[in-house]
């Protein structure tokens, strides 16, 4: 096979994979999007604003906003995205663990990649024992080396609405 050939194919391959829809069960909602740079004849850097659920927490909610690079590396997704992350969580509705397993300290609750190989974000999630209070960090990384730009988020686990409620305690559901 010829050298030309064999690039086509894995462009191809490549094309294929980064044109799948990127919407999944667990992947975030797209909030919104602004553009921060214009580019005349590519795709302007964007902002973009997602909300998730906490897989293991029910009544817990995340939004984040990532740097999205435009033009044409950011356009056939091969622009590596800074670590300019930002995070809130709060809580939207009454407070319960799904996990039947207790959870880890540091355990990642969202994953995401941002550039072709090497970068990914992360969000994990612990529990603040004393305070009684969930709290979230997210972070990216690197194979050889991370970012020390963080964003760190805090859910006290507190009753919701106005009826008397039995308020779990997250220490019950994270190992020690």
């Amino acid at each position: 096979m010829t050298r030309a050939r064999s690039l086509m194919i894995l462009f191809s391959v490549f094309w294929i994979v980064a044109a799948a829809p990127a919407q999944a069960a667990d992947e975030p909602d797209l909030i919104f999007r602004r553009s921060t740079v214009f580019k005349w004849l590519s795709p302007n850097d964007k902002l973009a604003t997602y909300g998730l659920d906490d897989p293991e927490v029910e009544g817990v909610a995340c939004h984040f906003t990532v740097p999205e690079k435009g033009g044409y590396k950011g356009w056939l997704g091969l622009a590596e995205e800074v670590s300019d992350i930002s995070l809130a969580c709060r809580q939207v509705a009454p407070i319960r663990f799904k996990a039947t397993n207790k959870l880890e300290q540091g355990d990642d609750m969202f994953r995401q990649r941002r550039s072709l190989f090497f970068k990914k974000m992360q969000i994990v999630r612990g529990c603040d024992t004393k305070r009684n209070v969930l709290v979230y960090m997210v972070y990216s990384d690197r194979i050889i080396e991370g970012s020390p730009k963080n964003s760190t988020s805090s859910v006290p686990v507190m009753p919701w609405g106005g009826a008397d409620q039995t308020v779990q305690k997250c220490a019950d559901f994270f190992k020690d």
